[in-house]
């Protein structure tokens, strides 16, 4: 989720019909993209974890959201078409819905296999994880982004806030990554959120005139990422900040 999943702040932005104005809320814009990136973050932050390297982990996270900004870039040309075919936001959404049952699945597998597996990656898995990374983000972007051309004019603002968002979530990815070792919770509530997200989109499409106050939005996932930061694992805490 950013910015433009949330039609009272993006309309903010889009009243300022100055660039002096849009200037003064672009720390603004920044501070709200860090915060609503939160449960994008944590799934390309799992999916990039899945390596099992810190090198590899890196690699794929720059490739990946590079990638991403391009796709964002190209969803942002062809946000009227996407409008117009709903099966596209469906998709998107039986996408992200597909991505927390895998994680639920894979929560039952043995940790010793899904070792071996990451170790065995070499260039393929690379490729696949990078591949993961930029649909993930593209399926979370589809409905926001579009949704956003469908009522603004002000296609430059809402390209600087694709960029923004993007560089957002590559901080808040790295930062996550290392979270996911510190909180045993935070994975799972980052899919809970991402499932949130994929319901939410199905809601819209479905039934387009059902008012969906982004109040609620933002209670639901701040209170899954308040459950997923409440249980602290200690001594993996000491020992990650002994490394850094």
């Amino acid at each position: 989720m950013d910015l433009t999943a949330l039609p009272s702040l993006s309309n903010v932005f889009d009243g300022a019909d100055q660039w002096g104005e849009i200037l003064t809320l672009l720390p603004v814009l920044v501070v709200l993209e860090l915060v609503l990136s939160a449960d994008n973050a944590v799934a390309l932050a799992a999916i990039a974890r899945s390596g099992q390297q810190p090198e590899q982990e890196r690699l794929a996270l720059n490739i990946g959201i590079g990638l991403a900004l391009v796709l964002r870039m190209a969803l942002i040309v062809v946000a009227q078409w996407v409008l117009q075919n709903a099966w596209i936001q469906l998709l998107a959404a039986v996408y992200l819905l597909w991505l927390f049952v895998d994680h639920l699945r894979s929560e039952q597998d043995d940790p010793q296999a899904e070792s071996a597996e990451g170790q065995g990656g070499g260039a393929r898995s690379l490729l696949k994880t990078v591949v993961l990374l930029a649909f993930t983000d593209l399926a979370f972007s589809i409905d926001s982004v579009a949704a956003a051309v469908a009522v603004s004019d002000q296609i430059l603002l809402i390209g600087t806030g694709a960029i923004i968002g993007i560089i957002a979530l590559r901080f808040t990815s790295g930062l996550f990554i290392r979270w996911l070792d510190i909180y045993p919770r935070l994975e799972t509530a980052g899919f809970l959120a991402v499932a949130f997200v994929a319901l939410r989109l199905i809601v819209h499409v479905v039934w387009p005139l059902l008012s969906q106050p982004d109040w609620i939005t933002l209670l639901v996932v701040g209170v899954v990422f308040w459950w997923g930061l409440s249980l602290r694992e200690e001594a993996e805490a000491t020992e990650i900040n002994h490394v850094g």
